[in-house]
């Protein structure tokens, strides 16, 4: 078994796309190799900022050999049909073997192919993968570009070994030829320096401080960087993602301490942060106590003879001027009140179906007050419309201009500075959140009722011109925007009516924009089925579609949520989800897999039965209960569980009502009992006509019962 090392060296390789060139490399490669029937033991890839290389271990020197049999016509087929097998197979009439098919003589060619060289294969790999390369951004370069069949490569590529059991794969791209040399380090390294195997690649290269393994690298970048900070008695702010782009921007990293003016730290620390991490690469610092620092960790690419000050020197007069700009735009934003900057509101178009951003934040401070003022929201309802009025503010500030990443942020920084209410400060800060799963909820009222509020506006107003997300497309993040509404809800108990909020929120939206804007068949409901109950109905079906999915996430049963939802008329999200939660729990047990199995049973029996057989009186949306007396000669069994159906239908019922659904799924436990023991003795298809229907009654009644916490029908077992 031999192995193969290949090189390709280029210019600078951005990091970003340094990890998917090192398995988009191991993928073709392994492709041409399994296309020739060939197979390494094992394959390993890196890269540094100069080259993209490949070691494949444990490649035979050649392919097997093979016997491919090929069944061709009949021994007596016309000459013209033999012509023409013969010749796809390159062998002549009596190369043919002769063999008794089915009681007809048949022609099969065994046609054998030897074993081909290793390094042949890997002759013609070399240039198929690199033209097929799949660089998400690559370059021509030199004379050849102005062909538009010249190379492509993420940047000129200067050079390429290839090495099978240390011998050169002689092959030719586009001018660059193979060979074993390559180049050390920039500066700490000149000349060529020689390959002999793929053993020594690795080591040669340190040699000349060119650590090859990513990995190593990552390595020292992380552990350096924390002893840089830890020997200044300070503590490095663990940042992974900085750790591999340091390491995928240096051949030899060594990670330094620098210092920067404590003037700077007036400055908000997100701010410092972004600077720091963004637009320099640095890693910042925290002392003892957690707080941010002066301090910070940037990575040369060099072992300075100096120990780094003249780098370290340099990068503090870099980093200097990034925290002055970000200074300046601190103290500029200031000069300014946050109403005066949410005047240039009017001036950015949020959608021209739906006016400027000025227009959605009044919607959204009308639509805050009245969930303060609906009680939904425990909140000032006064505060929460004036943090609505200043949540954008910040859009239009010289900071969230340069990090757009700082909005809301900023202006919760800005509104507390002009000394408004912390609750004010607070909902400016958080309005956005949560963005993702995993994001912080708000719990503060004011905060909650402002993002809400937005959330609800994104939902209905871009419903209400028809911009729908469809299948993976969501350009408006309108699912997002509803995922968020729906943990807004669950995690804070609010108990809003979704229908009624939609509808509020249309209040807003068709009092403001021109009705010319939103277009006819938008505003009267018509693009819905017309009017707008139809609507509220459609955006409360797409939060529950939102809802499903989340619990499905959240490891709830998708038969479960079935089963609540299948009843309707509930658009309170906390209590669905309570109903939900209580089914989950109650399915589980014994008693509810075997009521399951009387559920289903009774319906199966009821399926049968034509509907004008049975009394309807008893539905599931209906509170009445109709009793019917028992015929005299019915077994103990039916007045059983007639009797628990009577004790049992208002218990459930009354617990519903008052939101106990763990009560509800009590009182249905104790009708398990009396339903197997009536299906063990009682004979539901009685001759007498009056036994039958009274048995029917009980089944339809013991039917609804279930149905009234949940369609069991819907239930898997």
């Amino acid at each position: 078994m031999s192995d193969f090392l290949l090189e390709l060296r280029c210019e600078e390789i951005p990091a970003r796309m340094q990890a998917k060139a090192r398995a988009d490399l191991e993928k073709l490669f392994t492709a041409q190799l399994r296309d020739a029937g060939l197979k390494a033991q094992s394959i390993r890839t890196y890269s540094t900022p100069r080259r993209l290389a490949l070691i494949a271990r444990g490649l035979p020197k050649q392919t097997e050999a093979v016997s491919e049999e090929r069944k061709g016509p009949a021994a007596n087929a016309p000459e013209q049909a033999l012509a023409g097998f013969l010749r796809s197979t390159g062998l002549k009439r009596e190369d043919l073997v002769e063999r008794d098919v089915k009681g007809k003589a048949v022609l099969f060619a065994i046609i054998e192919k030897p074993g081909r060289p290793t390094a042949d294969i890997l002759l013609a790999a070399i240039p198929a993968i690199i033209a097929a390369f799949p660089w998400p951004k690559s370059q021509r370069w030199g004379e050849a570009s102005i062909s538009s069949e010249s190379l492509r490569w993420v940047r000129p590529l200067t050079s390429i070994i290839a090495l099978f059991d240390g011998e050169v794969v002689d092959c030719e791209v586009h001018g660059i030829a193979s060979g074993r040399t390559t180049m050390g380090h920039h500066f700490h390294s000149s000349g060529a320096i020689t390959i002999e195997t793929a053993d020594d690649y690795a080591a040669k290269l340190h040699a000349v401080h060119v650590i090859v393994d990513h990995e190593q690298r990552q390595n020292i970048v992380r552990e350096d960087a924390a002893k840089a900070a830890n020997d200044a008695g300070l503590s490095l702010v663990e940042d992974e993602g900085l750790v591999i782009e340091n390491a995928g921007l240096t051949e030899w990293p060594v990670p330094l301490l620098g210092r920067f003016d404590e003037a700077f730290l007036d400055v908000p620390e997100e701010v410092i942060q972004l600077t720091t991490r963004i637009n320099q690469k640095y890693f910042v610092v925290r002392d003892s106590g957690g707080a941010l620092t002066n301090a910070f960790v940037c990575t040369a690419n060099i072992a300075a003879i100096d120990g780094g000050s003249a780098i370290v020197a340099g990068n503090e007069k870099v980093l200097a001027a990034r925290l002055a700009d970000a200074k300046f735009f601190w103290e500029l934003d200031q000069k300014t009140l946050l109403k005066e900057h949410a005047k240039k509101l009017s001036k950015i178009v949020f959608h021209e179906k739906l006016g400027t951003v000025a227009d959605k934040v009044e919607r959204v401070a009308k639509l805050a007050r009245w969930l303060c003022e609906e009680d939904i929201v425990d909140g000032d309802a006064d505060l929460a419309e004036q943090a609505a009025k200043l949540c954008k503010a910040d859009l239009v500030t010289e900071m969230v201009g340069e990090f757009p990443e700082l909005q809301g942020l900023m202006g919760g920084y800005y509104a507390a500075k002009e000394g408004l209410p912390i609750e004010v400060s607070d909902a400016i800060r958080d309005h956005y959140k949560p963005v993702g799963q995993s994001d912080d909820v708000p719990s503060a009222p004011v905060t909650v009722a402002v993002s809400l509020a937005d959330k609800l506006d994104t939902v209905t107003s871009f419903f209400r011109i028809e911009e729908y997300p469809t299948g993976s497309k969501d350009p408006f993040a309108i699912r997002r925007a509803a995922l968020a509404i729906i943990r807004l809800i669950e995690e804070n108990h609010l108990r809003l009516n979704i229908i009624s909020a939609v509808r509020h929120a249309q209040l807003s939206l068709t009092d403001q924009i021109a009705l010319e804007a939103l277009g006819r068949g938008a505003r009267d409901g018509t693009g819905f089925g017309g009017g707008e109950n139809d609507f509220s109905v459609f955006v409360l079906n797409f939060f529950s579609d939102r809802l499903k999915v989340q619990q499905k996430e959240a490891g709830i049963r998708h038969d479960l949520i079935d089963a609540v939802f299948a009843l309707g008329g509930e658009d309170d999200l906390v209590r669905l989800l309570a109903r939900v939660h209580a089914l989950q729990d109650f399915v589980t047990t014994d008693d509810g897999v075997n009521l399951l199995a009387g559920y289903k049973r009774a319906s199966n029996i009821l399926k049968k039965e034509s509907p004008d057989t049975l009394d309807r009186s008893n539905d599931p949306n209906n509170s009445e209960i109709v009793i019917f007396e028992a015929p005299s000669d019915e077994p103990e069994q039916s007045t059983a569980l007639q009797n628990a159906l009577n004790a049992a239908e208002p218990k459930a019922a009354a617990a519903i009502e008052s939101e106990d659904f763990e009560g509800a799924m009590r009182a249905l436990a104790s009708l398990r009992g009396p339903i197997d023991a009536f299906f063990d003795n009682v004979m539901v298809n009685a001759d007498d006509a009056d036994q039958k229907t009274f048995r029917l009654f009980l089944l339809s009644r013991f039917r609804d019962a279930v149905h009234r916490v949940a369609d069991f029908s819907k239930i898997e077992g």
